[in-house]
């Protein structure tokens, strides 16, 4: 068999060592070995109490010589002589290594002390120093324990009265006063009112406590955040103080030429673009004029002159130097004009009279003589009768008296001697506001006092926030605007109200806190309103019976949604009236329809529109929307559906939308719009209305070629692209909706 042979000697495989090897091992070597310093072991401590810590002289060393015994002042070296042989507590040591220091056995003689290290005696005093200890700590702590404990003195009476701000707080009360919380705690409980630290008391609760303790204290309402940032600007010194350019308002009634006359002096035609023909929003802008002997600039503040716009009129009054009175020659003193009258009077503002449309047939010389006293029984004596009063003989068709007029307001200008700071914090009154699209909340204001620069923190009534940008009169960006200035600001986080004061604030913290201020005024005011209790139970009973016209009203700007919730709100026949449910500014957007759904109302538009979803939804609603652009045409509309006289109407009736991708600039055509079709149809000769983030900036054209491709069509449909040619428009931009309707008669019913 093939069987391996089994091995003799069975050893490890591999080779091995007879004898072990030391292995050399590589690393540092060894060139000296130092001894350590020999230390002396401590000396033993007493046990006894109150004894000392060490029971035998306290021994060191010196610089040179062996210890020293500081208790005697003996001992080796050069503060000394030499140690007793029969000291008590003497070191025991043996002699330790190379060093050759030792210390003497019991019962040896004694051996001198190598020489302590300086370091050696500072480390020991360190040591010392920083050393605690039982007794130590007891007799520090039993000193303190015995030294008298200081009395906190008691502040005397205050010799005068003490001022503190409403609502007064406890805590507040006693820091001011002296007296301790406790004690006016106390005197609280035994008046029967139970406070805390914390607990607030008005001026007689205040002043009732303090007289117990005879202390006189003096009630003052604390300032607002308002009211802090408005004390700044009234005790504000003037840096740069120079004259100004003069704010010129021009009031009067409606139609009798206040726009026309503007036209005439920049040499624009805005009255043609009006709806009405009337002005239905405040206005400003600077013109450069030749008065006098040179050019200067003056600011010129545009009105309404309808009776609706009362709260507008009186604004502009109120930030104005001087009121051109626009009179028309052949009407003579109206209405209005006596409201407007009056506005400037309250406002103490001299008044110039422009008696327009001289050129007609009806301006006789007896129209005028009656017009002039028309106008001395309301306080204003012409100058021709010998009075005071400027009155000045306009065209503004012709241009006839217009350089008169001016150098009028220059002499009046001058007169005045307006002046104001050109630098620092700046301040005014808002004229506008309205929202635009991509920026937001625009509020359009007259800077008043100071320098109005891009980035400032201001606070306008509840809004505000950082100015982000300014643009003139003009369309143009500025960085900073000064007196007199009329600019349009955004930036600010809210819509503010027309006539509030705008103040550039410290910082935005302040600004923030001043306007929730006014927020939360606001709020409390909305929550004020009458509950019904036992006592007046019975007459609200009696007003349910009471019919209403409920309405939802959006507006183009913040001006004309204040001036049609306050006339809306005083129209009534009987037992029918007008409840405005909501009102805003803005076009009619899906919220609207939803509260009017909910509220059972009516949903009226002023120079607004609605969008494709708002108008679906209120469809399926059942919810009626009315648009106008004039503002007497929806009051008079609603009054007649107050009264039960509704007559046929004029309805739009919409077509579709059409929204612009693209606008195409062609010579002796004019601006075509390339545009895609969102809704409904688009029917060519049909109206069409431009409006632009829901706001109607340009209606009742005419749709003049409609082409699908290169092709002429009559209707293009929703999802199809086009090309527009509106006639006689060509201000149209990306992003622009194309409305078009038709004007169709409907006869209507009382809607309350």
């Amino acid at each position: 068999m093939n069987v391996p042979d089994r091995p003799q000697e069975v050893k490890p495989v591999g080779p091995m060592l007879d004898r072990p090897v030391r292995s050399q091992l590589s690393g540092p070597r060894i060139i000296r070995v130092e001894q350590p310093d020999q230390v002396a072991a401590p000396r033993p401590r007493s046990a006894g109490p109150g004894g000392p810590m060490r029971s035998g002289p306290r021994v060191g060393r010196g610089t040179e010589g062996p210890p020293v015994d500081d208790r005697s002042g003996r001992g080796a070296g050069p503060r000394g002589g030499s140690m007793p042989p029969g000291a008590r507590n003497r070191r025991r040591a043996t002699a330790d290594g190379p060093s050759g220091r030792t210390a003497r056995a019991p019962g040896e003689g004694e051996t001198p002390f190598e020489p302590w290290r300086e370091q050696d005696l500072l480390e020991r005093e360190n040591r010392l120093n920083r050393s605690g200890g039982f007794f130590r700590a007891h007799r520090r702590d039993h000193a303190k324990r015995a030294a008298p404990v200081p009395q906190r003195p008691t502040p005397g009476a205050p010799s005068g009265p003490v001022r503190v701000s409403t609502p007064v707080y406890i805590k507040d009360l006693s820091a001011a006063t002296g007296v301790k919380t406790a004690d006016i705690l106390k005197r609280l409980v035994l008046k029967g009112v139970m406070a805390t630290l914390n607990s607030t008391l008005n001026a007689e609760q205040a002043t009732e406590v303090m007289l117990e303790f005879d202390i006189e204290i003096e009630a003052t309402d604390a300032k607002s955040a308002t009211e802090s940032i408005e004390d700044t600007f009234k005790e504000r010194q003037r840096a740069d103080e120079r004259p100004r350019s003069p704010v010129v308002t021009i009031l009067g009634h409606v139609d009798h030429g206040k726009t026309s006359l503007l036209d005439r002096i920049r040499n624009t035609n805005v009255a043609a673009g009006e709806a009405g023909g009337i002005t239905q929003a405040t206005s400003a802008f600077q013109v450069p004029v030749k008065a006098g002997d040179g050019e200067r600039l003056i600011t010129f503040i545009d009105t309404p002159g309808h009776e609706a716009f009362t709260n507008m009129r009186a604004r502009g009054a109120k930030v104005t130097d001087l009121v051109v009175l626009v009179v028309a020659a052949d009407d003579g003193v109206m209405p209005q004009t006596i409201e407007s009258i009056n506005h400037a009077k309250a406002a103490k503002v001299p008044i110039v009279v422009v008696l327009n449309k001289i050129d007609k047939a009806e301006a006789t010389d007896s129209n005028i003589q009656r017009i002039f006293g028309q106008l001395a029984e309301h306080g204003l004596n012409p100058a021709p009768w010998g009075g005071d009063t400027e009155v000045v003989k306009t065209s503004a068709t012709k241009g006839t008296g217009i350089q008169e007029l001016l150098d009028v307001l220059d002499y009046q200008a001058e007169l005045l001697g307006l002046k104001a700071d050109f630098v620092g914090t700046a301040v005014g009154t808002v004229l506008e506001a309205q929202m635009e699209e991509g920026r937001g909340p625009v509020a359009r204001v007259l800077v008043q006092e100071g320098l109005l620069k891009r980035g400032n923190v201001i606070v306008i009534g509840r809004a505000f926030g950082r100015v982000r940008d300014l643009v003139n009169d003009r369309g143009q960006r500025v960085e900073e605007a000064g007196p007199s200035a009329p600019v349009a600001i955004s930036g600010v986080d809210l819509l503010p109200d027309a006539g509030d004061r705008f103040f550039v604030a410290p910082s935005l913290s302040e600004a923030e806190e001043a306007a929730n201020e006014r927020r939360r005024q606001e709020r409390e005011r909305e929550l004020a309103t009458p509950k019904i209790t036992l006592d007046n139970v019975f007459e609200h009973l009696g007003k349910g019976d009471r019919k209403e016209v409920s309405l939802v009203v959006k507006a183009d700007v913040q001006g004309s949604a204040e001036t049609l919730r306050a006339v809306l709100a005083k129209i009534e026949d009987g037992d029918v009236g007008v409840s405005v449910k909501h009102c805003a500014v803005g076009g009619v957007n899906e919220s609207d329809v939803a509260l009017a759904a909910a509220t059972g109302a009516i949903i009226v538009g002023f120079n607004v529109t609605t969008s494709s979803k708002a108008r679906a939804l209120a469809e399926v609603k059942k919810v009626e929307i009315r648009l106008y652009d004039v503002i007497y045409d929806l009051t008079d509309d609603v009054k007649k559906a107050v009264a039960g006289l509704l007559e046929p109407e004029l309805k739009l009736e919409v077509l579709g939308h059409a929204e612009v991708r693209q606008v195409f600039k062609i010579s002796k055509v004019g601006a075509v719009a390339g545009c895609y079709v969102t809704d409904g149809v688009m029917e060519r000769n049909a109206q069409i209305r431009v409006t632009r983030g829901g706001i109607v900036v340009e209606k009742d054209r005419r749709l003049e070629q409609l082409k699908r491709f290169k092709d002429d069509a009559k209707e293009v449909r929703a999802g199809n692209e086009c090309g527009m040619k509106i006639v006689g428009y060509d201000d149209i931009k990306e992003g622009d909706v194309l409305e078009c309707y038709k004007t169709i008669t409907v006869a209507r019913t009382p809607s309350a």
